[in-house]
């Protein structure tokens, strides 16, 4: 890992979208805000997202493309991006990990890790 990929903290906060969501079609909605901060001292740039989503069942299903949510940005030093963005699973309970490849100002590209996070029905596990 780079300095520069040590010094990119991501945070992740999840939502289950009860009203969008049918249990009896097994389809479950959920939301997440990815916080990407950027604690290095140079600005670097979002190029591409790797997305691997694992349901409760053990199935995976990869996403990848450039950008975040139509966007490629630049985030300043000390600086933080923010984004929302969803997905479906068949189960009430799964996973999502990941990596944005980015690169740096000087063109350096490096691989920051998303980890691994949980979408349940809240009340779910207890």
């Amino acid at each position: 890992m780079t300095s520069v990929a040590a010094n990119v903290k991501i945070k992740v906060e999840t939502n289950y979208l009860e009203e969008q969501s049918s249990a009896e079609d097994e389809k479950y909605l959920f939301s997440y805000t990815i916080t990407i901060i950027n604690l290095s001292e140079i600005p670097i740039t979002l190029k591409d997202r790797h997305w691997i989503i694992t349901n409760a069942n053990g199935d995976t299903s990869e996403v990848k493309g450039p950008g975040v949510v139509g966007e490629t940005p630049t985030i300043a030093p000390d600086t933080a991006y923010q984004y929302s963005s969803g997905t479906v699973m068949e189960t009430p309970v799964g996973f999502m990990e990941g990596s944005y490849g980015m690169v740096t100002e000087q063109g350096e590209p490096f691989k920051a890790n998303i980890p691994t996070f949980r979408l349940a029905i809240p009340g779910i596990l207890q």
